[in-house]
């Protein structure tokens, strides 16, 4: 077997760590950083037959950006790679409709993939019955055996819904503990569950924030009447009750993940970020995605509902990581409205620095901060042994950080791919479908023998 390496030249290497730019060469053999040379070149390494060189004067190399939340398909997972978002956390989907990318390959052309399974809601269900995406549990033994199926089939963390009773998610996260795992929370629509009541439980992480504003105000939640939203003043957010719910947040080492671009885009209804961009050209070619969002952009009112909001969980979000509370970047991609895949994590970026993040603390949240969460130190960094999942910027992202679009190429483990590299490896809407429905003939075989049963 041929010994590939990749020698990069001349790189302005930014150290996410210390916030510092030093010119230095990357060495990386088999999709793995082995050697990084400060101010020179590497020489011609002649024991090596398989050696490609790249000069990068000019160019900023970055780390891989994570999205710590999406909701991940193989009909447009190259997208995501083609901005530069290498590894996503898939917060609630299936399993085995995700294997493929699970298991792909360091170099892949999709990135890799971090994932819970089927999300575990309450009886009626937030996305309706039980399926093969989310399962909608009323039992404490229903919940523990559902926990033991997703530790069973591989799942990296357990995922609960607001319609969940307060004592079945308590459950769930006592049995996740008993196999390491940690459990996420989806609180946007609990009217009986607030952050504060899920950290006490055990629950380390908060999706889109979520169950902090009804610990704020016990009154309110998504369907309460509209005075009760009137009484919160969404545009000038009172610190001092954030604050008194971060604190508290902050004793359990609570990861919050705000998904900003998730609220901002609903609020925006009509004037939608979509900046000129190939990766979101591309995006706009995908039936599919503009379908759905052209579908739900049509309920207005819910929308608006949501997007209000954004003022408030960005003040919250910027109190938390104030107070040395661990904030990740993430999007939600594809949910609500206009969430590009991979381009909405630079707008998330934009977000986190509009709340007062500086262009590193923010960037830091998408590559160390997101790294360290997931237990990954070989990802969110460039150094010796970490893999080798980097960006090759134009301009510097630590002076703006708009600069994380202006993507020349992407490493990938190693492999460099260019944006229409990348798109060549999105299936087609009729390969999609196809993958699809045998996903589906699948999972109908497989459930008899995987429903709740020990």
């Amino acid at each position: 077997m041929k010994d590939q390496t990749l020698i990069l030249e001349h790189a302005q290497v930014i150290d996410v760590e210390t916030g510092t730019i030093e010119p230095a060469t990357i060495l990386i053999r088999h999709g793995v950083i082995v050697q990084i040379v400060k101010n020179t070149s590497a020489k011609n390494d002649q024991t090596h037959s398989h050696v490609k060189r790249i000069d990068l004067k000019g160019a900023f190399v970055l780390p891989g950006l994570i999205d710590m939340h999406v909701h991940i398909k193989e009909l447009f997972a190259p997208l995501f790679t083609a901005s530069g978002v290498t590894t996503v956390r898939n917060t609630g989907g299936n399993l085995t409709e995700l294997e493929k990318m699970i298991h792909a390959p360091v170099n892949a052309p999709t990135p890799r993939v971090i994932s819970t399974d089927r999300i575990i809601d309450g009886p009626p269900g937030l996305w309706g019955e039980t399926g093969p995406w989310s399962i909608n549990v009323d039992s404490e033994e229903v919940a523990k055996r559902e926990v033991r199926r997703q530790v069973r089939a591989g799942a990296d963390f357990i995922k609960v819904y607001g319609l969940l009773e307060k004592s079945i998610m308590e459950i769930v996260v006592k049995e996740a503990a008993v196999f390491g795992k940690e459990v996420s929370c989806d609180l946007l629509h609990s009217s009986t569950v607030h952050a504060l009541d899920a950290a006490e439980m055990g629950v380390k992480w908060f999706e889109h924030a979520s169950g902090i504003i009804q610990a704020m105000y016990p009154d309110w939640h998504m369907g309460s009447d509209q005075e009760s939203w009137n009484k919160i003043n969404w545009n000038e957010p009172e610190v001092s009750k954030i604050n008194e719910v971060c604190e508290v947040l902050l004793q359990t080492d609570a990861i919050i993940c705000p998904t900003l671009t998730l609220y901002d885009q609903q609020q925006r209804l009509g004037n939608r970020w979509a900046p000129d961009h190939t990766v979101i050209h591309q995006a706009f070619k995908n039936n599919s995605l503009i379908n759905q969002w052209e579908h739900f952009s049509q309920f207005e009112a819910a929308l608006r509902r949501i997007g209000m909001q954004t003022t408030l969980i960005k003040e919250i979000s910027r109190v938390y990581a104030s107070l040395g509370g661990r904030v990740v970047a993430g999007t939600d991609t594809p949910a609500g409205i206009w969430t590009f895949p991979g381009m909405a994590l630079h707008r998330e970026l934009e977000l986190l620095v509009e709340s007062g993040f500086s262009e590193l603390e923010a960037i830091r949240s998408a590559t160390i901060h997101a790294a360290h969460s997931i237990k990954r130190q070989d990802l969110g960094v460039i150094k010796e042994g970490a893999i080798a999942d980097m960006i090759i910027l134009n301009s510097n992202p630590l002076l703006d950080i708009k600069a994380t679009q202006q993507i020349n190429v992407v490493i990938k483990g190693g492999k460099v791919y260019t944006a229409e590299d990348l798109f060549k490896e999105v299936p087609s809407e009729e390969e999609a479908e196809k993958t699809f429905h045998q996903f589906l003939i699948q999972y109908e075989n497989k459930k008899p023998h995987c429903s709740l049963t020990d």
